[in-house]
């Protein structure tokens, strides 16, 4: 297994569960959501959100759903950074079940903004040494 930037055990709540009996897919969109959340946070990017009003946006998010969950249970969360660009960076995550099963998969482009001002930003040098020094064979 790669070696990740992040990884986030969560716990699957009854409220997740849909009609079919198993966990909705927007429950698993938000597990990747909070390991993002918590990526961010971890690395300083919402605090300098707060200070200067730049930081990521999700520009794009696609799922592959491969195996249905169950309440209960917990889920495991691997997020790294596998590409950076001049104003974007792409983020990977597996969701994976109690079994170290692979249950989705999702890959994300989030855009440095500056939302002050509503345009595009660099991303600062800081965050992208970060990047550098956690993923993975980062192209």
């Amino acid at each position: 297994m790669k070696a990740y930037s992040t990884q986030m055990r969560l716990r699957i709540d009854w409220s997740e569960v849909d009609s079919f009996g198993h966990v909705n897919n927007l429950a698993i969109l938000r597990y990747a959501q909070t390991a993002r959340l918590n990526y961010m946070e971890e690395t300083g990017m919402m605090r300098f959100h707060a200070e200067t009003g730049i930081g990521p946006v999700l520009a794009s998010t696609t799922c592959q759903f491969k195996k249905q969950v169950f309440y209960p249970g917990n889920v495991i969360v691997h997020s790294f950074v596998d590409h950076i660009k001049n104003t974007s960076f792409h983020m990977r995550h597996t969701v994976m079940n109690e079994s170290l099963e692979s249950v989705a998969e999702m890959h994300d482009v989030l855009v440095y903004f500056d939302y002050k001002r509503n345009i595009k930003q660099p991303i600062p040098e800081p965050f992208r040494e970060i990047m550098m020094q956690q993923g993975p064979g980062i192209k």
